[in-house]
């Protein structure tokens, strides 16, 4: 029975750690999670850190497989995440319903956060989105850089930040709720993907890691977890 080393973003850790006694016990393999920003887990990979598995969105899973580093045969697609809109459960929601409104949630907010442009997918795409919207300057001093997973979600259940944007999955957390989606014509979805590297010792294991994360019978694990279904 193998280790099998999975690096991944934040994006699927509540779905992974759900499912992951179910594999273990079933397969007796186990898992060791480094979970990460991108920009963290790719500083990891280039400092020659080893993994077994990369659950990354499927563009930079691409660029890997391109350098030789990933397996074509042994990855697969978990899923699509959104970008979300989270406030302090209790709280009024801002009104999503359009680019406009959307503008002027982010301005009327005492502040917001989301994570740092280049570190995470979705905090680049805030990032842009604040400046395509022209409203940089007058963030200044309101925006809070950081990611989920470092204490982002904790910010706005404390209430420190009034609103946060981050993908749905890394927000369904106990004191908060879900305002809602970023209108479609400014919204990121993104395709995470999971692939066996090929530096792993262990690649049958890890293919089988990958099988029971995509297994259909698992597939309400990642809806409520906030993945829609590989399109």
């Amino acid at each position: 029975m193998a280790t099998i080393r999975v690096f991944s973003g934040g994006a699927p850790k509540e779905i992974f750690l759900n499912l992951t006694p179910q594999f273990e016990k079933a397969s007796g393999h186990k898992i060791d999670y480094v979970f990460a920003v991108m920009s963290a887990l790719k500083d990891k990979l280039a400092a020659g850190e080893k993994a077994d598995v990369l659950v990354m969105p499927t563009n930079i899973l691409d660029g890997y497989q391109k350098d030789g580093k990933v397996a074509a045969d042994k990855r697969s697609v978990l899923g699509l995440v959104s970008i979300n809109a989270v406030v302090k459960k209790g709280t009024p929601k801002p009104d999503l319903s359009t680019q406009e409104t959307t503008k002027a949630a982010i301005l009327n907010a005492r502040s917001i956060a989301h994570a740092s442009p280049g570190a995470t997918p979705s905090g680049t795409h805030m990032g842009q989105l604040i400046d395509k919207l022209g409203i940089a300057d007058q963030m200044k001093g309101k925006i809070i850089h950081r990611p989920a997973l470092e204490g982002g979600v904790q910010l706005v259940a404390s209430g420190e930040a009034e609103i946060g944007f981050y993908p749905k999955s890394e927000v369904m957390a106990d004191g908060l709720d879900i305002a809602g989606p970023l209108p479609g014509a400014i919204q990121l979805t993104t395709i995470y993907g999971a692939g066996v590297t090929t530096a792993s010792t262990v690649p049958d294991a890890g293919a089988a890691f990958i099988a029971f994360m995509t297994d259909p019978a698992n597939r309400p694990v990642w809806t409520r977890g906030g993945f829609d279904p590989p399109r």
